[in-house]
């Protein structure tokens, strides 16, 4: 009997050790566990944070780019407009009062003037039209209807009639040249391009006899059929605002 109680308290004393055992171990991997997880949260913090001050960075790059885009938009603007104004100081002419109140140029008398309107000739119908000549604009340009684009010898050709008022309806006479090429044309009223055929003719004023670009556009509104601008004045001519048909009258070359 003695022995039987003895060997159920052995067996009671290893049961317990086993137990105690098992919860040491069980502990110890939670414990484990919790230091792994806490150390994950550590490092994600520390990405999170390295996100975060990436993202400002980008942010701080951003607007800067945006303030050097601005900067150059604003640059090349002022460049555009000096230049603009550069060549109009070639083309215009400035018109000075004396002491007697009387209107003089300021040019010497050997340069040749034109008035804010001449007489041009256009060699290809043999007619004179009248021409605005406008230093604010780049470009010469003909207000041309019935434009009809057509290939000859294998280039594009345009043919139209010049929009001229002064001209009946039965005696407007077709005009017909190569396209050398297309512009795109943005009006000071719209921000809108208009794309037009750039042709090159022959015209004449006064004395002056040269091949000269147009752009041909059907523009009822403009005052006068033919544009003069400053690509045909600059370097050959000065412009009077004030007066018309200076050269009109002047002996042209046949």
């Amino acid at each position: 009997m003695l022995q039987k109680i003895i060997t159920l308290a052995a067996i009671s004393a290893l049961s317990g050790c086993t137990l105690m055992d098992g919860e040491k171990y069980s502990r110890a991997t939670i414990d484990a566990i919790n230091q792994s997880e806490n150390k994950l949260q550590t490092r994600l913090d520390t990405v999170n944070n390295e996100i975060a001050r990436q993202h400002g960075q980008i942010r701080e790059l951003s607007t800067e780019l945006a303030r050097l885009n601005a900067a150059l938009v604003t640059l090349s603007n002022n460049q555009t407009l000096l230049l603009e104004e550069r060549r109009a100081e070639k083309a215009v002419l400035t018109v000075q009062q004396d002491p007697q109140g009387e209107t003089r140029a300021a040019f010497p008398s050997q340069t040749l003037v034109l008035g804010s309107v001449e007489k041009v000739k256009i060699d290809a119908i043999k007619t004179q039209i009248d021409a605005r000549v406008d230093t604010g604009a780049e470009t010469s340009s003909l207000n041309a209807m019935d434009i009809q684009e057509f290939e000859r010898n294998g280039k594009t050709w345009v043919r139209f009639h010049i929009n001229d008022s002064a001209v009946r309806a039965e005696d407007k006479q077709w005009i017909e040249a190569p396209i050398i090429r297309y512009a795109r044309i943005r009006q000071s009223s719209t921000e809108k391009t208009e794309r037009r055929s750039v042709i090159k003719l022959f015209i004449q004023l006064g004395k002056i006899r040269q091949q000269t670009e147009f752009t041909l556009a059907d523009r009822s509104e403009m005052s006068h059929p033919m544009l003069l601008g400053r690509e045909f004045i600059q370097d050959i001519a000065l412009v009077d605002v004030s007066k018309t048909y200076l050269q009109s009258n002047q002996q042209q070359v046949n």
